[in-house]
């Protein structure tokens, strides 16, 4: 018991082994819980009387038929358990704040931010745009490796206050940021009437300019606040009034898309003014979380695995169900022939089915738990049964031998016709 979160180190063949003979050991014990159970079983409809009478008869052969499907969705139910267990060492937060926007769009360079803005906030399904535009700020040109930088965000008063606590605030507003996360060099670079150099996306040694922006004398202190990317900001924020043009043609501009979630689609109405606007544009979908993709395809892999297993278990089943009936074809027709209806034969087929498959759901569903107990025991997981998983697999095992079931009843009403008396 866990030593099988460190690297896989824990004694194969015991758990291999143990698992292999637990789920073995059904298949021995589920014939006497089907003889035990039927043996008590007691009065009620002809159907009723008819399909328990067959099963006291004959419970060995009706448990043979489902314990494939027990060992199945036994084996099934413990691996759901296990992954559900070990589900969150595969999911990370993302630390987007999804109540705050939804999507993400990048404005296209040579694009202008507050038209591109508008477009969206005119967008079917958007309920709230905040456009920021960001670069970084250094105390020596970009092509000389400064020593100290800060981050640069420009936005209006509104869209500012989703990353900052402002005082104040009024178009032409400069401030300087305090508590932004790995941010230490903006308060040496703070001084009213210092130049910085603009981080550009044509590097200056290629036409020989630097952009270079002179601090204002007024700058409002302002505390740091995470924006709805989950990250907290530091260096210094402008509003549009008081950003020169040379420093306007080198921001690179985000939109946070706020979405009215009432809306069908509202996704896709974004999508498509993307598209207008640049043709390559590519929207990024927020969500709280993110899993391995890794992880979800084992666990989708297994549980696509085991309903094959028991599509062809079921196959298996009905080729069973079919010897049988044939079989019992005289005796079948007699019962006809005597007045028997065929609705009562056909339900008693069904009880038949549906009792022995019954008690081996059951009993699956007790040693699935208890074999995903052990293994998330093995990994030093907190036990916790999920129950979805249970009945998902319990009940893809039921649909099984209902469809089984009701293959089987085309040729039973084949095999209630009175030819099925005539003998040679």
């Amino acid at each position: 018991m866990g030593q099988g979160r460190d690297g896989g180190d824990f004694n194969q063949y015991l758990v291999v082994g143990g698992v292999i003979c637990l789920l073995v050991g059904i298949t021995a014990l589920l014939p006497w819980i089907v003889e035990a159970v039927v043996a008590r079983l007691g009065a009620g409809s002809l159907s009723w009387q008819l399909a328990v009478r067959r099963l006291q008869l004959s419970s060995g052969a009706a448990a043979r038929m489902v314990n494939g499907i027990a060992v199945a969705v036994a084996g099934a139910i413990a691996l759901q358990m296990l992954f559900t267990g070990v589900d969150g060492d595969y999911t990370k937060s993302t630390g987007y704040d999804t109540s705050r926007a939804q999507m993400q769009v990048g404005v296209p360079e040579g694009k202008d931010m507050a038209s591109t803005a508008a477009r969206f906030e005119e967008t079917k399904g958007v309920r709230e745009v905040y456009a920021l535009s960001q670069s970084y700020l250094a105390d020596e040109p970009w092509r000389d490796g400064p020593e100290r930088g800060a981050q640069l965000t420009v936005g209006s008063c509104s869209a500012l206050r989703e990353v900052a606590k402002l005082p104040k605030c009024q178009d032409g507003d400069v401030f300087t940021v305090r508590g932004g996360e790995y941010d230490t060099d903006t308060p040496a670079l703070s001084e009213p009437g210092r130049k910085l150099y603009l981080e550009t996306t044509t590097p200056a040694e290629d036409d020989g300019k630097d952009v270079v922006w002179t601090l204002p004398k007024v700058l409002i202190p302002a505390d740091s606040v995470a924006d709805p990317t989950g990250a907290r900001r530091g260096g210094f924020l402008m509003t549009p009034a008081s950003v020169p043009p040379a420093v306007e043609r080198e921001v690179r501009g985000q939109l946070y898309l706020a979405l009215d979630e009432s809306v069908p689609d509202a996704r896709e109405y974004v999508r498509n003014t993307a598209a207008e606007i640049d043709p390559l544009s590519q929207p990024m979908m927020w969500s709280a979380t993110t899993r391995s993709e890794r992880f979800d395809s084992i666990r989708t892999g297994l549980f696509a695995g085991a309903v094959a297993v028991l599509a062809l278990i079921g196959a298996s089943l009905l080729v069973s169900q079919l010897e049988q009936l044939r079989e019992r074809r005289k005796l079948l027709s007699s019962l006809i022939a005597f007045g028997t209806r065929r609705r009562t034969l056909s339900l008693s087929v069904l009880w038949q089915t549906a009792i022995p498959i019954g008690l081996g759901l059951l009993l699956a569903a007790t040693v699935g738990i208890a074999l995903g107990t052990v293994l998330l025991r093995m990994t030093a997981t907190t036990v916790t049964v999920d129950w979805m998983s249970v009945l998902r697999m319990t009940g893809v095992g039921a649909g099984v031998v209902l469809v089984v079931t009701l293959l089987s009843l085309p040729p039973l009403l084949r095999m209630m016709r009175p030819d099925g008396l005539r003998t040679e």
